[in-house]
């Protein structure tokens, strides 16, 4: 079993187009996927069209166990499930603070979907908190959606800081450029200077287009409403890159 992290500390970046486009094509390879919402805005699930169980809450998910489950919920496509958010998770910061092994919880509670996933997807929230440390630890891979900025690219830098300093493995840290607009100079410029270095950046940018936004509107992956699409193909290239150091993991 392989987890998979969305994360970035600035909200607005595509991170959860790009988590639920990638989770798609997982399951959509055959791949048995979970999709885990850690954000209280829960916009995986409403991309998925998928809500919380009743009784189902922050403190659900931390008691872990073989009964959460039983609050996984199928999606609409073949070897695709969701844990859908719940708008508790706003205090789940809190609730992790008062366990012991705070930054471990994560860890010990996708050790129950083992046998049950072969890959884990997590969307999660902003800003660098329990939630995130708890990320940072459990996830094989986490993938950082920058949009190409010189303040992206400081926020950046800070986090890998942040892992230094915390002694996190930065080299799991697997940055891509998203939002891209090739027209607009800046953009080019830092994409290409990027590039002609050596880092953990993958390839493969998402373009900044309509056609994503209206995700909203269709509440279904890009990739199965408009695949054919330059933003489809851009998610199509990222995944089979992605697959790659997938299968690096040991």
């Amino acid at each position: 079993m392989h987890t998979i992290a969305l994360y970035s500390i600035k909200g607005g970046v595509g991170k959860t187009a790009a988590v639920v486009n990638l989770a798609y094509l997982a399951a959509n390879s055959g791949t048995q996927t979970l999709l885990i919402d850690l954000d209280p805005q829960s916009a995986a699930s409403f991309y998925f069209r998928v809500r919380p169980s009743k009784k189902y809450d922050q403190n659900k998910l931390l008691k872990g166990g073989k009964a959460i489950l039983k609050k996984i919920k199928a999606s609409d496509y073949d070897n695709l499930d969701l844990l859908p958010a719940d708008f508790s998770y706003r205090n789940l910061d809190i609730s992790l603070d008062n366990k012991k092994k705070s930054t471990k919880r994560l860890k010990e509670l996708i050790k129950s979907f083992k046998g049950e996933y072969e890959l884990i997807f997590f969307d999660c929230p902003p800003n660098i908190t329990l939630v995130s440390e708890n990320v940072f630890i459990a996830a094989d891979i986490i993938l950082l959606p920058i949009i190409p900025t010189v303040l992206s690219m400081r926020t950046y830098k800070k986090l890998l800081t942040f892992f230094k300093e915390e002694k996190f493995n930065s080299d799991k840290i697997y940055p891509f450029f998203s939002m891209v607009e090739m027209r607009k100079k800046m953009h080019k410029v830092l994409v290409e200077k990027t590039f002609s270095e050596k880092n953990n950046f993958l390839q493969n940018c998402i373009p900044y287009l309509s056609d994503v936004e209206k995700m909203g509107i269709t509440r279904a992956p890009i990739v199965t409403t408009h695949p054919n699409c330059r933003a489809s193909l851009a998610y199509k290239a990222l995944w089979i890159e992605l697959q790659k150091k997938i299968l690096a993991v040991k």
